[in-house]
C-alpha cells in the first residue's frame, strides 16, 4: 500500500466506502483523517468503525500508531468519530483537542470522561514542532461542535465536513480528476446538508477571507482534497451560500394514472418554447437529493401531483417535507395536477410554497380527470407564463 502524501510528513489515512446504501442518493464515499508526522505525531480525524481496518493499515505503514501523541477531533459526526474508543484505547494520546461542544458530545457519544480533552476555541494555537495549528471555531457547519484546524506553515486547512463530497475513488485530489466531478460532489453535498445554513457559512468564508491565512489546500473529511484548485470550492460555497440562481425551471412531479405526468410533459414544453432551460424530474426515477442539487442553482420549481386522499401523492409529501428542511431562499414556484373531484392535492403544493416562501406564480393549474387537446394547450400555455416569470425574476443576495 502506497502512502497517500499531502505535503512533506502529512497522509491521508482515511479509508473508502462502496457500500452505501442506495436511498441515500450517492454511490459511495470516504472517510478522510489525516496523520502529521512533527515532534508531535497528530493524527486529524477518525473514520466510521466499520472501515477502520484501511484506517489502521495505512497508519500502521506510515507509523507505530501508539507513537501518536496528539488527537484533533474537528466533528463528532459516527462517520467520523465511531471509531474514536477504539483508537482512544489504541493510541492513547497525551491530548485529544476539540470544541467545548466537541466534549460534550463525545462524551454524551461514548460515556468516558477520562480521556485527555484539550478544550479550544477560534484563535487558538498548538505548536507541534515545526508546524502549528490554528483552530477556527465553525458552529453549526454542519453540527454545533465543528470547527477548522489549519496548519499554518503548509497553508493546509482541514475543513471536517465543508468543502467535501460524498465520492468513493482511487484518487484522493481534485487535480487527478475532471474538476467538474468533485465540484458536482460538493453541490450535492451542499444541497443536502448545507443549504439551510447558508447564512452562517457566508459568515465563515467572510470570517476566512479577512483572516487572510493564505490557504493553499483543502482537506475535508469526504471525498477529493483540493490540492491545487481550493480557489475554485470556495468560489463555489460564495455562490452557492449567497443563492446566487441560473434562470432554470426544475418540474418535479409523480403521477397516479399518467394524466399529471402528461401534463408535466406539456408543460416542460411550454417553457422550452420561450427558450428556458428544464429538467423533468420524476420522483419515480430522480432521488430527492439529486433534485435538491439541481434546484441550487436553478431558480423555479413547478411541483406536479395528482389529489389522492384528498391531498398530494405520498411520494411528493416526502419531497415537500424534505425540501421543508433545506430552507430554499430567493426561489420562484408553482404547482399543477389532475383530480378527480376535490382538487386539494394543488392547493397543499400551494400552501407548501407559501410555508417555504417560494414566490408563487399564481394558484397553479389544476384539470379534472385526463386532459383533452384543448387542457394540453392549457398547460403548454402554462408553461410559457413559467418561463416569462422566470425571466423576469430578480433575486436578491
Amino acid at each position: 500500500m502506497n502512502d497517500i502524501t499531502l505535503a512533506n510528513g502529512i497522509y491521508w489515512v482515511g479509508a473508502v466506502d462502496r457500500d452505501i446504501p442506495a436511498s441515500s442518493g450517492y454511490a459511495g464515499t470516504s472517510y478522510n483523517a489525516y496523520l502529521i508526522v512533527d515532534e508531535k505525531i497528530t493524527l486529524v480525524d477518525g473514520v466510521k468503525h466499520s472501515h477502520r481496518d484501511q484506517f489502521w493499515e495505512r497508519v500502521r505503514n506510515i507509523i507505530d500508531p501508539e507513537k501518536i501523541d496528539y488527537m484533533i477531533v474537528n466533528h463528532v459526526e459516527p462517520d467520523h468519530s465511531s471509531s474514536l474508543p477504539e483508537i482512544i484505547s489504541t493510541i492513547k494520546p497525551e491530548k485529544i483537542f476539540c470544541s467545548a461542544a466537541g466534549k460534550d458530545a463525545i462524551i454524551a457519544h461514548f460515556h468516558d470522561k477520562s480521556w485527555p480533552f484539550q478544550v479550544v476555541k477560534s484563535g487558538d494555537e498548538i505548536s507541534l514542532g515545526a508546524r502549528t495549528v490554528h483552530f477556527i471555531m465553525t458552529r453549526m457547519l454542519h453540527w454545533p461542535d465543528s470547527m477548522f484546524s489549519y496548519l499554518k506553515e503548509d497553508g493546509i486547512l482541514f475543513s471536517n465536513d465543508a468543502f467535501g463530497q460524498h465520492i468513493a475513488s482511487d484518487n484522493r485530489f481534485d487535480d487527478e480528476v475532471d474538476i467538474a466531478e468533485p465540484i458536482k460532489g460538493a453541490k450535492f453535498f451542499y444541497a443536502n446538508n448545507l443549504n439551510l445554513l447558508s447564512p452562517l457559512i457566508k459568515k465563515t468564508l467572510r470570517s476566512l477571507d479577512a483572516m487572510n491565512l493564505g490557504i493553499k489546500m483543502i482537506a475535508p473529511d469526504h471525498g477529493y482534497i483540493w490540492r491545487s484548485h481550493p480557489d475554485k470550492i470556495l468560489q463555489a460555497y460564495a455562490e452557492w451560500s449567497c443563492q446566487k440562481h441560473k434562470k432554470e425551471v426544475l418540474v418535479v412531479y409523480d403521477t397516479k394514472w399518467k394524466s399529471t405526468e402528461i401534463m408535466a410533459k406539456a408543460i416542460a414544453q411550454g417553457i422550452e418554447e420561450k427558450n428556458v432551460p428544464v429538467t423533468l424530474c420524476s420522483l419515480k426515477t430522480w432521488h430527492r437529493g439529486a433534485i435538491m442539487e439541481e434546484f441550487l442553482t436553478a431558480s423555479t420549481i413547478v411541483m406536479g401531483s395528482p389529489t389522492i386522499n384528498n391531498g398530494v401523492i405520498p411520494s411528493m409529501a416526502a419531497f415537500l417535507h424534505y425540501i421543508k428542511g433545506l430552507k430554499p431562499k430567493n426561489k420562484l414556484g408553482a404547482g399543477f395536477g389532475s383530480y378527480g373531484w376535490g382538487g386539494e392535492g394543488v392547493r397543499q403544493i400551494n400552501s407548501a410554497l407559501d410555508d417555504l416562501k417560494i414566490k408563487r406564480i399564481d394558484d397553479g393549474l389544476r384539470i379534472k380527470f385526463v386532459p383533452d387537446e384543448q387542457q394540453l394547450q392549457a398547460c403548454v400555455e402554462y408553461g410559457h407564463k413559467i418561463a416569462e416569470a422566470t425571466l423576469e425574476f430578480t433575486p436578491n443576495c
